[in-house]
């Protein structure tokens, strides 16, 4: 069973075994030189707008969630980023960190939270549209995989204050400590 803790310089060389252990195709889709030390260990130096937090089972990472705060006009918003294991897939991991990383949003005062997903993945699609997120744009060939393919990116968004009866599905009023509305 894993834990969700907020990521700390002790998790780093557990997190490089997991992102160097995931498939070659799941680091294709990863913005971040992921398996280079000094990229992990950045994340835990210092404040670079950004939540991050670990799913941790004893010594072992299945799981890694962030939110970035986007700059300057756009600081109200926050980019999810969210790996599972290979392992801990199917297993509702993924959909544990990504209500966490939307609650942990919230309470920071964010008020939209945007994610990028490749067209194909159609299991990340139901994850975040079943938390509340919908398209708002597919930017055609946008990527290219290590083969050289060109790839649909889909960018799906949550605007958390629109409506509260639209959290209340994924209970988070009451992990805020708030009455549901």
């Amino acid at each position: 069973m894993s834990t969700v803790v907020p990521l700390q310089p002790e998790h780093c060389d557990a997190l490089l075994r997991f992102f160097r252990d995931l498939p070659e195709g799941d680091r294709t889709f990863i913005k971040e030189d992921v398996t280079d030390p000094a990229t992990v260990q950045r994340w835990t130096a210092g404040d670079d707008a950004a939540q991050r937090w670990v799913a941790v089972d004893g010594d072992t990472v299945a799981g890694y969630v962030a939110v970035l705060r986007l700059p300057g006009w756009s600081d109200h918003v926050g980019e999810v980023r969210l790996v599972v294991s290979p392992a801990a897939r199917g297993s509702g991991l993924g959909r544990d960190l990504a209500r966490h990383a939307l609650v942990e949003a919230v309470r920071a005062g964010l008020t939209k939270l945007v994610v990028e997903v490749v067209a194909e993945q159609g299991s990340a699609l139901a994850l975040f549209t079943g938390l509340g997120f919908s398209g708002e744009a597919l930017l055609r060939d946008q990527i290219r995989d290590r083969e050289g393919n060109l790839r649909d990116l889909m960018v799906l968004a949550h605007h958390v204050g629109e409506t509260w009866s639209g959290m209340d599905t994924v209970g988070l009023p009451e992990a805020l400590g708030q009455e549901p509305g």
